[in-house]
């Protein structure tokens, strides 16, 4: 593979765009943590206090997201430094490093989305215990073991003395 001087320069704009995405993103979670917070000292309920963590967790996550890419940024950069001095290898090895790291970013983001996912979960709870059932389906975007697990739970919760069908069957 030929590595010329435009090559390192293709990670600029990918960058760029999960540093904009990731930082607006950082900045709409801290608000809503402040947000909830205010809330929390209003109304001290457990869910707001799950929530924060989630929120918490998914903050730390994209810092290290964010890292990660200026850290790709940067091989990058030195990678046309090196490719002025004609080290090629040395530039591939560069350019590797960068390639590797806006990976593990990307794969992180994909941990964040997931993980915003459950924020959803803990806000829908509350309206699926005030329906009696589990109305939410399309939300529920856990495994099937995962959600039969919860269910159990939650039955075990409300019938606290009520044997399940599965507890049955043994």
């Amino acid at each position: 593979m030929e590595l010329t001087l435009s090559t390192p320069a293709l990670l600029f704009s990918t960058v760029s765009l999960l540093m904009i995405a990731f930082t607006n993103r950082f900045l709409a979670i801290a608000n809503l943590i402040r947000d909830l917070h205010k809330q929390f000292q209003q109304n001290p309920e457990k869910v707001v206090v799950d929530q924060i963590k989630n929120l918490h967790t998914r903050l730390r996550l994209i810092r290290t997201i964010q890292a990660t890419a200026v850290l790709s940024l940067l091989l990058s950069a030195v990678c046309m430094l090196v490719l002025f001095e004609n080290q090629m290898e040395l530039a591939r090895g560069l350019f590797i490093g960068a390639l590797v790291l806006q990976i593990i970013a990307l794969v992180l983001s994909v941990l964040e989305i997931s993980i915003s996912i459950k924020a959803l979960q803990i806000e829908l709870n509350d309206m699926e215990d005030q329906l009696g059932q589990n109305r939410f389906e399309l939300f529920n975007l856990l495994s099937k073991t995962e959600t039969e697990q919860e269910n159990l739970t939650r039955n075990k919760q409300k019938n606290p003395g009520q044997k399940s069908g599965s507890d049955n069957a043994t």
